[in-house]
C-alpha cells in the first residue's frame, strides 16, 4: 500500500506525457486523478486502476478539487476550464516542472521553431559517445519523467512552446532557442506570445547558447550569465561559425580555429551546419571533449523525415523533409540545400503543400526565386501557395504525391536536388508527416 502524500494531483489530458505523469505521481505516493475530453483517450489502458478517471469532457468539478493540475502540452491553458481553475489560484504546471522538482541532474534544454529534434538527438549522441550517462527525450521520443528511470547523470530535453508555457525556473545547465519563425500562432495569438513561451526556457539558466543570425533567440539574462553564439559567418574569438577558403571549402570553426570541413558531414545544407555548430557550443558548455564531439559529427546521418537523404537517381539527389511542416523549416531546407548546390549551377525542385495553418507563404518567395527551378504544389492549400508564390518561379499543381515526384524527376538535370519540404501539415492527404515521408521515399524508390 502506497503512503498517500499531499492533496489531489489532477492530470488534464492523457496521451504519452499524460500517462507518464499519472504513473510517476502514483509511484511517488500521491493521490492522482485524470480527466480528458475524449471518450477513450490514448493511453487510458496504461494507468493504474486506483487512479480516478473522468473521460468524455474536461471535468471542471474534478479540476477544482485539485491541489495542482498537470496540463498535457496538447491542451491550451486558454481553455475555459483551465482558466477557471487558474482564477481560483490552483497551480497549473507541465510534466517538465515535475521533472525539475524531482531531480538535480543537469539539464540541456533545447527549443526553437525548427531543428530541435536534430540538435537534441545529436547532442545526446555526443554526450553518449563521450562516455556520459545521458537520457534524451521530452517533446522528442520518451516523455521527460520516464527519463528518470535511467538514473542519468545528464538529461537532454527537446521542449516545445506548449511545454514551456507551463514550466517555470527550469534552471537548465545550458539552454538554447535555435531559431524563431512563425508557428503555432493559432495557440499563442501572435509572435510576441510565441516568443514569450519559448524564452521561458532561460529562466534560471546557468549558461546560454544563442543564434547570432536570429536576434529573437538572444535572451535577456543577468550580465554574469556565460553566453556563447553560433552563426553562419566568421566567428569572433571563442564563438562558433564558419570560415570560407578561396576555393570554396567551408570549415566549421571556433574563433579562428578550423575544426572540421562541412564536406566531411553526412548532414548537408547550411541549416545543418548551423545545427552542428549549435551542438558544439552546447557540448562545450557541459564539458564534452571536442575531439569526441567532432568524431560523432562525422558519423551522424541525421533524422528520418528531417532533410533526410533518400537516394540519387541520374545524378539528382532526393531529400525527405516531411517534418518541414512550417514556413521556417522549409526556408531552412531550401536555403541550406540551395546554397550548397549553387556553385554547381544546380537548382532545387521543391514539393510544397498540405494544410497551411494560416501561415504567410509569401515569406518563401525570395528563397524560391533564388534557389528553386520548379515548385510543385499539392494538397488542400495548393491554391493559396499558387497565389503567394506567383512570379517567383515555375509553379505546377499535382493531384498526388506520386505525380509530384514524377513531375520533379522530369524537371531536373544532373546535380539538381528534389526536396519534399511541404511547409504545411499533412492531414489532408496523409495520417501524419511520417506517412507523408514514407510515401515520398516509396515513390522515389520506384523511379528509374
Amino acid at each position: 500500500m502506497l503512503i498517500q502524500r499531499g492533496g489531489l494531483k489532477v492530470v488534464a489530458g492523457l496521451g504519452i506525457s499524460g500517462v507518464s505523469a499519472v504513473n510517476f505521481l502514483h509511484e511517488q505516493g500521491y493521490r492522482v486523478a485524470v480527466t480528458d475530453s475524449r471518450e477513450t483517450p490514448p493511453g487510458h489502458d496504461q494507468i493504474p486502476a486506483e487512479v480516478k478517471t473522468s473521460f468524455g469532457q474536461l471535468d471542471l468539478e474534478l479540476l477544482l478539487q485539485a491541489e495542482e493540475i498537470i496540463l498535457s502540452p496538447g491542451l491550451a491553458p486558454q481553455l475555459p476550464e483551465i482558466q477557471q481553475v487558474i482564477a481560483k489560484g490552483i497551480p497549473v504546471v507541465s510534466d517538465i516542472q515535475l521533472l525539475r522538482r524531482a531531480t538535480d541532474v543537469p539539464i540541456v534544454a533545447i527549443t526553437g521553431s525548427n531543428a530541435k529534434s536534430t540538435v537534441t538527438t545529436l547532442i545526446g549522441k555526443m554526450a553518449q559517445d563521450a562516455g556520459r550517462k545521458v537520457a534524451v527525450g521530452g517533446n522528442l521520443g520518451r516523455p521527460a519523467l520516464d527519463l528518470l528511470k535511467d538514473q542519468p547523470e545528464l538529461i537532454v530535453l527537446e521542449l516545445s512552446s506548449f511545454q514551456l508555457e507551463t514550466t517555470s525556473n527550469l534552471n537548465a545547465a545550458v539552454a538554447v532557442v535555435l531559431n524563431m519563425s512563425e508557428d503555432h500562432l493559432d495557440r499563442h495569438g501572435d509572435m510576441f506570445g510565441y516568443h514569450k513561451a519559448k524564452h521561458r526556457i532561460f529562466q534560471g539558466v546557468k549558461k546560454v547558447v544563442y543564434n547570432r543570425d536570429d536576434s529573437l533567440t538572444r535572451p535577456l539574462v543577468p550580465d554574469q550569465t556565460p553566453m556563447q553564439s553560433f552563426g553562419l559567418n566568421a566567428p569572433d574569438l571563442n564563438q562558433y561559425g564558419i570560415l570560407r577558403e578561396d576555393n570554396g571549402t567551408l570549415w566549421l570553426a571556433r574563433g579562428r580555429e578550423r575544426l572540421i570541413k562541412s564536406s566531411e558531414l553526412y548532414i548537408q545544407g547550411t541549416h545543418n551546419v548551423a545545427n552542428a555548430l549549435a551542438c558544439l557550443a552546447l557540448g562545450e558548455a557541459i564539458g564534452l571533449p571536442r575531439d569526441s564531439m567532432l568524431e560523432t559529427l562525422k558519423q551522424f546521418k541525421g533524422l528520418e523525415h528531417r532533410c533526410e537523404y533518400v537516394k540519387t537517381v541520374h545524378g539528382v539527389r532526393y531529400y525527405n523533409d516531411s517534418k518541414g511542416t512550417n514556413v521556417g523549416a522549409t526556408l531552412a531546407a531550401i536555403d541550406g540545400l540551395g546554397a550548397a548546390i549553387e556553385p554547381q549551377q544546380a537548382k532545387v525542385v521543391v514539393i510544397l503543400g498540405g494544410q497551411g495553418k494560416g501561415q504567410d507563404f509569401s515569406l518563401l518567395k525570395a528563397s524560391v526565386a533564388k534557389y528553386v527551378k520548379v515548385a510543385i504544389l499539392i494538397g488542400e492549400d495548393a491554391p493559396i501557395l499558387q497565389i503567394a508564390l506567383q512570379g517567383s518561379t515555375e509553379l505546377i499543381q499535382a493531384q498526388s504525391l506520386k505525380q509530384a515526384v514524377e513531375l520533379a524527376q522530369a524537371k531536373t538535370t544532373e546535380h539538381d536536388v528534389v526536396l519534399l519540404s511541404p511547409a504545411c501539415a499533412s492531414f489532408d492527404m496523409f495520417t501524419g508527416y511520417p506517412d507523408r515521408g514514407h510515401q515520398f521515399v516509396a515513390c522515389v524508390n520506384t523511379l528509374v
